[in-house]
């Protein structure tokens, strides 16, 4: 298993658009994906601006498949209309 951690700053009064671009996102990402076992964005505590997506894939392909999604990719623009900066990923193997 793969978990990834992507932390994202939102360009501040672009926090309700930008967790409607998230929402709809996990939506299909959890109806469409049986390789992602989580997929849940949260927003920092004490931050405005700050949240994270916590992800987990059953594999790597599970994981390249998700980043070539027609709705991954089409969140992408959208996404960079509301970011603050580029994101930070962070790639995990879990510990059994």
């Amino acid at each position: 298993m793969i978990g990834v951690v992507a932390k994202l700053k939102i360009q501040d009064g672009k926090q309700a658009e930008f967790e409607q671009i998230a929402k709809d996102l996990m939506a299909k990402v959890k109806a469409n994906e049986p390789g992602c076992l989580t997929y849940q964005l949260y927003k920092t505590k004490g931050s405005e601006t700050d949240y994270i997506f916590m992800e987990q894939y059953a594999s790597a392909d599970a994981l390249k498949s998700h980043g070539q999604t027609e709705y991954f990719k089409a969140a992408g623009p959208k996404l960079g209309g509301v970011l603050g900066g580029a994101p930070e990923i962070q790639y995990y193997d879990i510990v059994e």
